[in-house]
């Protein structure tokens, strides 16, 4: 059975309610709070969910209250249809929300054409159908996109190798990622590296050794891995145990943080558009204290993608006004500019042909050894979005 979760509770059993005030703006969101990708995909639905929540208890947007309708559809297509589907029909949602797989994508789509709602990802990667010239219903606030993210890192491991690359390269069997690093692979030989290995690793993957011995078998020197966390950092640790000693680069997911401080490798790197909360920014703290404050059961550092999303549907709203239908917000969103205050390195600026950012900036961490901490491995660089 769907899981419906409103305002102040994430997960559990369904809550009873009676129909919809008219007063508030009714906000839909489908994600992977249960499955295989919940690990990433649930934490910014609760980052989103705090955002609102504070926003709420201030007295809402505009005078008037947001009301979340959360459903779970554990990162399969099926169910992510049957979530929009019920959101758009039966709740009237004014905007759907998203954080899930990319293999949800089509069929949440095909639901928000027929409606002509809007659709914002948060927490689910940006597809290239937000850069310009961009779809008039998609919009996505969260950190990572596909072409992007591989010309910034591969530009990072050429200008960071002491020797000729020879590339490792692996996603995981779902569409974006398969994508993102087909297209990194054929960049790369652009750039005078060598791709020596591509391992596409299907989602429920036990043992990752086969994959892990056959990019050390054909004597990589750097992976580069663009996938769900669950692929990149368990096709790290399998090489790792089968004695590889290469550098590993890997996209800096909401788990990173954790993870280069319970992994301890000095050549294991993350790049990633979001500050990591040893940088100990005001926000960071912000975000810490609500967190702290609302009980909620992931660590502040996986919540920044959702309290983004929070910050731009607040802007959305404002910029709205009340009452606002679809049409309406979507033109709204149209005008978006929001102040990251530094968590990452500009904000975010949409316009009647861009729904992801006007530049995109990237951050290499990794693990310092001998000062015991995460270090940045290379600061903000930011690339132009056309």
């Amino acid at each position: 059975m769907l899981k419906r979760i409103l305002l102040g509770a994430l997960a559990g059993t369904a809550i009873a309610i009676p129909a919809y005030a008219q007063d508030v703006y009714v906000i839909g969101v489908t994600g992977a709070l249960t499955g295989p990708s919940a690990g990433t995909n649930a934490p910014p639905i609760e980052g989103f969910r705090l955002y609102v929540d504070r926003l709420n208890a201030a007295g809402g947007v505009n005078g008037k209250k947001i009301q979340l309708v959360i459903l779970d559809d554990s990162g399969e297509p099926s169910k992510a249809a049957a979530n929009a589907k019920r959101l758009l029909t039966q709740d009237n949602v004014k905007l759907l929300v998203i954080s899930s797989l990319s293999s949800t994508y089509a069929p949440v789509i095909g639901e928000t054409k027929r409606a002509n709602v809007p659709l914002m990802l948060t927490g689910a990667v940006c597809p290239k159908e937000v850069y310009p010239p961009t779809d008039a219903l998609l919009f996505c606030t969260t950190a990572y996109a596909g072409g992007y993210d591989s010309r910034a890192t591969l530009d990072f491991i050429k200008e960071t190798a002491k020797e000729p690359v020879r590339l490792g390269l692996t996603a995981m069997a779902i569409p974006l990622s398969r994508g993102e690093i087909d297209y990194a692979e054929g960049h790369a030989k652009t750039m005078g590296m060598t791709p020596v290995d591509k391992e596409v690793i299907p989602p429920p993957t036990a043992d990752y050794t086969p994959f892990a011995t056959k990019i050390k078998e054909a004597n990589a020197n750097w992976v580069y891995s663009w996938a769900p966390w669950v692929t990149q950092v368990r096709t790290f640790e399998a090489l790792r145990r089968l004695g590889w000693q290469g550098d590993y680069i890997a996209w800096a997911h909401i788990e990173a943080e954790g993870e280069l401080a319970r992994i301890k490798d000095p050549r294991f790197y993350v790049i990633g558009a979001n500050s990591l909360f040893q940088d100990g920014l005001p926000v960071q703290k912000e975000i810490r204290d609500a967190a702290a404050a609302g009980n909620i059961r992931y660590p502040a550092e996986q919540l920044t993608e959702g309290w983004i999303g929070g910050l731009v549907l607040e802007a959305a709203l404002k910029a709205a006004g009340w009452p606002a239908d679809a049409s309406k917000l979507r033109a709204a969103m149209e005008t978006v500019k929001v102040d990251l205050k530094g968590l990452r390195g500009g904000q975010i600026e949409w316009s009647k042909d861009n729904h992801f950012r006007t530049k995109q900036f990237y951050r290499v961490y990794r693990w310092d050894t001998a000062k015991s901490a995460i270090v940045q491995a290379k600061d903000w660089v930011a690339y132009d979005v056309k």
